[in-house]
């Protein structure tokens, strides 16, 4: 956002008004900058200026030997172009079961034509990396562009053949394209306390920290910020709940799991 003023003096005359605008500074101009009110994003960063710096002094020796093993396991790792074909094999992914990573997968039984509508929205910006095991799609991201860094938007592959380490083949296969592309850096989602901090700073991802603000348009607005909604609702819970309100989810999302009918 170079000039909000601006864009919050246009949006103050809008009919309706909204509530509330936010906006946050672009990768890498961490150093707050405007009198607004804000948070601190974390999000997880690739500096990249060669592949070569990358595999030899910022990812660790276990992520290169995972990605000797796709390999070896005849993992082959290319760009791909969005056609039938490619869609179909998103399909087989999506379909594969509907929980990943302990939630209610969103892309979960869609159908060709829905997937094909939501996904081909930003292909103009998009670079599509595809993994395959013969002719088989096991893995795929869609590498968006936005300038001076690329962001992994949709990261994906399948679980059965997890033993193939196709994740890190992805990466190291987005880093290419980032060199490639003049991307000076790689952003893969939030930096959570999770258990893809440890495969992210495997990969040489680190944490950086950038402010979004927020500005209220309205009476409305003024209240939620008050009342801290915009920090979203888990910073609302006290923080000894959240173990427990995952635990739960796991639970529930096992037994949906275990009750679905099979074929």
């Amino acid at each position: 956002m170079k000039d909000p003023e601006t864009a919050v003096a246009g949006l103050l005359r809008c009919r309706p008004r909204p509530d509330i605008f936010t906006f946050s500074q672009r990768v890498p101009d961490a150093e707050p900058k405007y009198n607004y009110q804000s948070v601190s994003e974390s999000l997880a960063v690739l500096p990249i200026s060669t592949y070569e710096h990358w595999w030899d002094k910022q990812v660790k020796g276990t992520t290169r030997n995972m990605i000797r093993k796709s390999q070896k396991a005849g993992v082959v790792v290319r760009e791909a172009i969005f056609d039938e074909e490619f869609v179909r094999g998103m399909l087989a992914i999506f379909n594969e079961t509907p929980i990943r990573q302990g939630r209610q997968f969103w892309h979960y039984g869609k159908d060709c034509a829905t997937v094909q509508r939501e996904f081909s929205r930003f292909l103009f910006r998009e670079y599509m990396i595809g993994a395959y095991l013969g002719e088989e799609l096991i893995g795929f991201v869609m590498l968006a562009d936005a300038g001076r860094f690329g962001v992994l938007n949709q990261f994906i592959s399948k679980l059965a053949h997890r033993d193939k380490a196709t994740n890190n083949a992805l990466i190291a296969k987005a880093v290419e394209v980032c060199q490639q592309r003049h991307l000076a850096y790689l952003i893969y989602n939030d930096w959570k306390d999770s258990s893809l901090v440890d495969f992210k700073r495997h990969s040489g991802f680190q944490e950086m920290k950038l402010p979004r603000y927020f500005v209220p348009l309205t009476v409305t607005g003024r209240l939620a910020l008050r009342s801290g909604v915009h920090r979203g609702w888990r910073s609302m819970l006290p923080a000894r709940l959240l173990p427990q309100l995952r635990r739960l989810r796991n639970l529930w999302n096992d037994y949906a799991l275990r009750s679905r009918p099979r074929n």
